[in-house]
């Protein structure tokens, strides 16, 4: 197997701040990581882990395409959890070689906001050839709440025109299918019950059930049973509380997306009491609508002295993917220090996304996704110097 060290003049890891450390890959993963000058060292600089866009449409909508060719929302119903973003990216997009380029390797890539529930969430490499290569991890589902499902009456399908339109559609969809469900289970049983020993009869009830619910209902009962967790586009804090009550009502597993127009601590200690994680951003883009009339830069600070558990995303295209770290400088600005920066679009996202078992922090037995920067990342011109994508090296 292949062996490659790195030299780390500075070493941020995930976890705290490191000096003179020697970082050696085998393969695709990180063997050791211990004290050492850049003697043998392929490269030498101030190193990160890998940069992780918790929430992007990146290859969805298109670098240098109409906006008419975007594949982000389907407009054919308020109500599509079986569409799935890897049949909508288009791996040609110099977006994601542009993140790639700033060391940002892997995003979780979800339908847009327009549909109550969008379709499944998931997490890509950036670097990927194609599609083949693509999927990392499979997550979860996208759900939107506030302004942006109501405001889609144009489109096809039955639509709400209000809030409290769009939730009613929801809760009485969840409803239907946890009925149905029952039901089903119900007969199931019965047949069960009544077959004994007949082991055939058995497997034919089973067989029932199964044909019983829909692809689009079984994948909703995922969402229901907590399987599979659910980021849910909502800035508003009145939408957040709602969350909280769809969260305790169904026993949806949540992760709030955006928050942007939050600006008492008190609504981001709430999710947090709940158990609700937080995905911040996007941060420097235009707040183009009146939902987020609220927004500033200056909320992070808000955000910070919360008991919120929080990452960040660039909900590319609304900030370039490549511009990831950028949203750094509003926690920097707020007194937030360096090593819990980097933290944030690293350690932090990778915990969230649930893929803290191999990306997120430079450490043995992790993938080596590293990047080596010519200086410290924080620094406004600083640049990688080198970039491993698990083991591989694919810049500099």
């Amino acid at each position: 197997m292949p062996t490659k060290a790195i030299h780390a003049a500075t070493l941020y890891d995930g976890i705290t701040i490191r000096q003179n450390v020697r970082i050696t890959i085998e393969g695709d993963r990180i063997a050791s990581v211990e004290p050492g000058d850049a003697s043998g060292s392929e490269v030498s600089g101030t190193v990160t882990p890998a940069f992780i866009d918790a929430h992007s449409h990146i290859g969805m909508i298109r670098q240098g395409e109409p906006q008419g060719e975007a594949d982000v929302n389907d407009q054919i119903g308020q109500i599509t959890p079986l569409n799935d973003p890897l049949n909508a990216i288009y791996w040609d997009d110099r977006g994601l070689r542009e993140a790639v380029d700033f060391g940002v390797l892997y995003a979780c890539v979800v339908p847009g906001s327009g549909n109550l529930l969008g379709g499944r969430a998931r997490i890509i490499r950036h670097f990927a050839a194609n599609r083949e290569d693509a999927l990392f991890r499979d997550y979860g589902y996208k759900m939107a709440l506030g302004y942006n499902p109501k405001s889609t009456t144009e489109w096809k399908g039955h639509r709400p025109t209000t809030r409290m339109g769009a939730y009613a559609m929801l809760e009485n969809r969840f409803d239907e299918v946890l009925q149905k469900e029952g039901k089903a289970t119900a007969a199931r049983d019965r047949k069960i019950a009544e077959a004994g020993e007949d082991s055939a009869a058995v497997e034919r009830a089973t067989r029932e059930y199964e044909l019983e619910l829909s692809s689009e209902e079984r994948a909703i009962l995922e969402i229901l049973s907590g399987e599979k967790t659910v980021k849910c586009h909502a800035h508003k804090e009145d939408d957040l509380l709602y969350l909280i009550e769809l969260k305790n009502r169904y026993g949806i597993r949540f992760s709030a997306e955006h928050t942007c127009d939050v600006h008492h601590t008190e609504i981001y200690n709430r999710l947090a009491e709940e158990g609700i994680p937080i995905i911040y951003g996007p941060l420097g883009s235009l707040d183009y609508k009146v939902e987020l009339k609220n927004a500033s830069y200056k909320h992070a600070k808000i955000l910070m002295e919360s008991k919120a558990r929080f990452g960040l995303m660039t909900d590319h295209p609304v900030v370039l993917s490549f511009a990831l770290r950028d949203s750094l400088k509003f926690f920097l600005i707020a007194g937030m220090p360096a090593t819990d920066a980097i933290n944030l679009i690293t350690r932090c996202n990778a915990e969230i996304l649930g893929i803290d078992d191999q990306l997120g922090t430079v450490e043995p037995g992790k993938l080596a996704s590293i990047v080596v920067w010519d200086n410290d990342p924080l620094h406004l011109g600083s640049f990688p110097k080198a970039v491993y994508a698990e083991g591989a090296r694919i810049r500099g």
